[in-house]
C-alpha cells in the first residue's frame, strides 16, 4: 500500500505499549536481520523499471478506468453457503494505518481525497480453536522487516508510526502466543505475515500449497514478499477442495461445520484465499484479505490504478475478475477488506 503522508500521530488511543521482551524464539533480531533480509529482494534498478512503468500506464487508467466485463457478471451466480452448525467470535486487532489517495486505490474515483488504511491481524475464536487471520506487523516492523523491501518499495509502503506489535495486540485481549492454535493467512505478502516473527516456530501457519511456493520459489521473493518471517515457520498446506460457495469456484471447511469457509480469491496473488465466517451475531462475514484494499472498489467494480496494481497484484486479469465477484455477492455478505479502516475498525470493539 504506498504511503503518502501521516494521517495522525496515533490511531492506538492510549493502547499502545511498550515492545515486549524478546522470547528465546523471537526470530530476526535487528542486529542479525541484515543478511537474511536482503535473502531473495528483489534488484533495485529491476525495480525502478517496473514502478516507471507502472507510473506510465497510471494517468490513462485515472481517465479511463477498466470496465467490468458484463458478460461475465451475468454469469454469476450464488451458489449456497453452508448451513452453520457453529459460529466464531471475530475481533478486529488494529496494528497500524497510513493514507492513501482514493484515485489510486480506486481508479477512475473523481476526488482528492485520501483513505484511511488499517493494518493488522483478524481473532477467531471457535469452539474448537482460537486462530489469527493474518498474523499482520511485528513489532519494530520498520527496522525489522520493511529493509527487506527494494528501493523504493519500503518507502511506498511503510505504515505510520507507531505500530502495535503482533505480541501487544494480543496482550491487550489478555492473550499471549501460547492461546493460539494456528494461523492463517489470506496470502503471503509482507504486512500479513510479518507478525509470524513474534510466534513459535511451532505454531503452523495455514495457507495454500500454491501460494507458499510462489512465495519461497527461487532465488528473488515477487514484490511485497519478504521471506524472512516465513522461514522456519510449520508450514500446513490447505487445499480448496469443496464445492463452489457464492460467487466463488472454489472452497474449504476449515472444522467441517460451516463457521469457517476458505473461498477461492485468486489473482491479488496466486493462493489469495478469503475467509468465510459465521459470526456470533448472526453475520456472515467474509475476510477479503487484499483481493481489495477499500469496499469501494467492490461498490464501483474498480481495480486498483497501474500504480501501484502492477507492482503488487500477481494476476491483474484474475484480480479483476475476484473483484467482480465480490460485487455479485448478496447483499447481506459483510465484506472486510484488510486495509479498509472504517471496517476493520466496526469489528475491533465488538
Amino acid at each position: 500500500m504506498p504511503r503518502y503522508r501521516t494521517v495522525e500521530k496515533s490511531f492506538l488511543r492510549g493502547r499502545d505499549r511498550a515492545a515486549p521482551a524478546m522470547p528465546m524464539t523471537y526470530r530476526g533480531e535487528v542486529s542479525e536481520n541484515s543478511t537474511r533480509l536482503a535473502d531473495g529482494r528483489p534488484g533495485t534498478l529491476p525495480t525502478l523499471a517496473r514502478c516507471c512503468a507502472a507510473l506510465a500506464a497510471t494517468p490513462g487508467r485515472l481517465l479511463r478506468p477498466r470496465r467490468p466485463d458484463r458478460e461475465f457478471l451475468a454469469s454469476l451466480t450464488a451458489a449456497p453457503a453452508p448451513n452453520p452448525a457453529a459460529t466464531v467470535r471475530l475481533t478486529a486487532l488494529p496494528q497500524a494505518r497510513m493514507a492513501t489517495p482514493a484515485i489510486i486505490v480506486a481508479e477512475g474515483v473523481r476526488s482528492l481525497r485520501e483513505l484511511p488504511m488499517s493494518m493488522g491481524a483478524f481473532l477467531i475464536e471457535h469452539p474448537r480453536a482460537r486462530f489469527l487471520v493474518d498474523p499482520a506487523l511485528c513489532a519494530d516492523v520498520h527496522e525489522r522487516v520493511l529493509p527487506g523491501h527494494p528501493f523504493p518499495v519500503g518507502k511506498l509502503v511503510s505504515p505510520d508510526r507507531p505500530v502495535l506489535g503482533l505480541s501487544n495486540a494480543l496482550a491487550a485481549r489478555d492473550l499471549a502466543a501460547a492461546d493460539l492454535d494456528f494461523v492463517l493467512a489470506t496470502h503471503l505478502h509482507w504486512d500479513h505475515v510479518a507478525g509470524l516473527l513474534e510466534l513459535p516456530d511451532s505454531i503452523e501457519l495455514k495457507v495454500p500449497a500454491v501460494e507458499y511456493d510462489w512465495a519461497m520459489r527461487g532465488d528473488t521473493a515477487p514484490i511485497g514478499v519478504i521471506r524472512e518471517p516465513l522461514r522456519g515457520q510449520t508450514f500446513a498446506p490447505v487445499a480448496l477442495d469443496g464445492p463452489p460457495v457464492l460467487t466463488f469456484p472454489r472452497s474449504h471447511d476449515v472444522f467441517g461445520d460451516g463457521a469457517v469457509v476458505l473461498v477461492d480469491l485468486a489473482g491479488h496473488t496466486p493462493g489469495s484465499i478469503g475467509v468465510l465466517l459465521a459470526v456470533d451475531d448472526g453475520t456472515r462475514v467474509l475476510l477479503a484479505g487484499d483481493a481489495v484494499w477499500n469496499t469501494l472498489q467492490v461498490k464501483l467494480i474498480r481495480e486498483k490504478a497501474p500504480m501501484p496494481g502492477n507492482l503488487f497484484d500477481a494476476d491483474r486479469d484474475a484480480a479483476f475478475r475476484t473483484i467482480q465477484r465480490l460485487h455479485a455477492l448478496p447483499a447481506d455478505i459483510e465484506v472486510i477488506a484488510s486495509h479498509d479502516y472504517d471496517a476493520v475498525l466496526a469489528r475491533a470493539g465488538r
